[in-house]
C-alpha cells in the first residue's frame, strides 16, 4: 500500500515537473519572438530613415516641398498634368467624333438631295413618255379629221354636220395644245433633220437652197421631244 501511494506521488511530481517545463518553454518562445519582432521593427525604422535621407539628399527644396505635399494628400504636378492630358485627349476624341458625324450627315444630305433630284427627273421623264405614247395614238385621229374636212365642198361647209365636225376638230386641237403639244412649222423653213423627214426632193426657183416646199404630213412636238417628224419635200 505504501509503495502504491509513493508511486502515485512520484507520478504527480513528474507531471507537475513536465507541466512546469512546458510553461517555461512557452514563455521562452514568446520572449524570443518578441525580441525578434523588436529587432525587425528597429531595422525597418533604420531603413526608412536611411531611405528618407537618401531621397532628401538627391532632391532640391522644390522637390522636397512637393514630396511633403504628396505626404499631406495634395495632388502633384504630374497628377495634374496626367488629368489635363486625359481630359484633352477625351475632348479631342469627342471633337473628332463630332466631325465624323457632321461629315457623314453632310454626305447623307447630299446623297438624298441627288436622289430627290434624280427621282423628280425620272418622274418627269416617265410622265413625258406617257404623254408621248398617248399623243402618238391620238394623232392618226387628228389626221383623219383633217382629211375628212379637206373633202368638204364650200357648199357643204355651211351645213350643221360639217360645222359640228369642225368644232370637234378644233376642240381636240385645243386640248392637245393645253397639254403642250405644238405643230412643227415646215413649209418655207430650212430643212432640219431633227424636225423634218424628207421623202421627196425637187427644184423650185421660188425657194432658196435646202428649203421645205411641201408638207405631206404634219409633225408635232411635245415640249422638247419630237413626237412625230414632219413628212416634207425639200427643193434646191
Amino acid at each position: 500500500m505504501l509503495d502504491m501511494d509513493k508511486a502515485i506521488e512520484i507520478m504527480k511530481a513528474a507531471m507537475e515537473k513536465e507541466k512546469e517545463m512546458k510553461e517555461n518553454s512557452k514563455e521562452t518562445m514568446e520572449q524570443k519572438i518578441d525580441e525578434e519582432t523588436m529587432v525587425n521593427s528597429q531595422e525597418d525604422e533604420v531603413c526608412e530613415e536611411n531611405a528618407e535621407d537618401i531621397i532628401v539628399e538627391g532632391c532640391d527644396e522644390a522637390e522636397i516641398v512637393e514630396k511633403e505635399g504628396e505626404a499631406e494628400g495634395k495632388p502633384d504636378k504630374a497628377g495634374k498634368s496626367f488629368f489635363k492630358n486625359s481630359k484633352f485627349k477625351e475632348m479631342a476624341a469627342k471633337d473628332q467624333k463630332i466631325d465624323e458625324l457632321n461629315d457623314r450627315l453632310m454626305r447623307n444630305m447630299a446623297e438624298f438631295d441627288n436622289f430627290r433630284k434624280r427621282s423628280e427627273k425620272e418622274k418627269s421623264m416617265m410622265y413625258d413618255m406617257g404623254v408621248k405614247s398617248i399623243v402618238e395614238k391620238i394623232l392618226p385621229i387628228v389626221d383623219n379629221f383633217e382629211r375628212g374636212l379637206g373633202t368638204i365642198t364650200e357648199k357643204e361647209k355651211e351645213s350643221a354636220f360639217a360645222q359640228g365636225i369642225e368644232l370637234i376638230y378644233r376642240q381636240l386641237l385645243t386640248s392637245l395644245d393645253d397639254i403642250g403639244l405644238k405643230p412643227i412649222d415646215a413649209v418655207g423653213k430650212e430643212f432640219d433633220p431633227n424636225l423634218h423627214n424628207a421623202v421627196m426632193h425637187g427644184e423650185d426657183e421660188n425657194f432658196g437652197e435646202n428649203i421645205v416646199s411641201d408638207e405631206f404630213q404634219k409633225g408635232y412636238r411635245y415640249r422638247d421631244m419630237v413626237v412625230r417628224h414632219s413628212m416634207v419635200k425639200v427643193v434646191n
